[in-house]
């Protein structure tokens, strides 16, 4: 970040119009990074800020709902940079070490409290992160197999369905077929019936 700024004020001090495009390049790096920076404590300014004021209120179960805040707050900077997330966790451990007394002091003897306390300011922020990320990666990935297999479901549901209306057109076709040459073979069966009729009526007239 320094960098692009120091170019920034050289281009502009020297006026000269060659350096329009690196000092662009260099000034929107800039200003990425400072974004990132502010996002990274803007968080910790507003996560400290409830903090403060539930230690300072001793109040035990919203502190215990602010510290599970945390973990989803670094699961969000995770998706986004896994670097801004080891920052923030970092800062964040900062605060609860410098306060770690004053929480012990009314919400000891909340377990959840204490646990929480207790891995966010031991544990290093790179393994606090890495579990975490493995974790979110863990769910992705079954989120992923559920929409998988329920696309698989949808997918046999539309076969079997096209299955069973092509066997109906089939077995209506076919009943089709039976009954034509059912009506065929009887008329065949009556023309003939007829014939031998004609036959044998004839052959009484002569006397035969």
């Amino acid at each position: 970040m320094k960098k692009g700024l120091i170019a920034v004020v050289a281009c502009l001090a020297m006026g000269f119009a060659s350096c329009g495009n690196k000092t662009q390049a260099s000034a929107e790096a800039a200003d990425s990074t400072v974004v990132a920076e502010q996002n990274v404590d803007e968080a910790v300014t507003a996560i400290t800020a409830a903090l403060t004021e539930q230690i300072e209120a001793k109040d035990a179960n919203k502190l215990q709902a602010t510290l599970a805040t945390v973990q989803e707050q670094v699961k969000e900077f995770i998706t986004k940079n896994p670097e801004q997330a080891k920052e923030y966790v970092t800062k964040v451990q900062e605060f609860l070490k410098s306060n770690a007394e004053q929480i012990k002091a009314f919400a000891g003897d909340n377990a959840a409290v204490a646990a929480a306390v207790e891995t966010l300011t031991v544990t290093p922020a790179e393994t606090f992160v890495n579990g975490l990320a493995s974790a979110v990666g863990g769910a992705q990935e079954a989120g992923q197999a559920a929409v998988d297999q329920t696309v698989d479901a949808a997918n046999a549901t539309v076969e079997n369905a096209k299955k069973a209306g092509q066997d109906a057109i089939d077995n209506t076709k076919k009943a089709a077929e039976d009954a034509a040459n059912a009506a065929k073979e009887d008329a065949k069966k009556k023309a003939n019936d007829a014939i031998d009729e004609g036959a044998n009526k004839l052959k009484k007239g002569l006397g035969l």
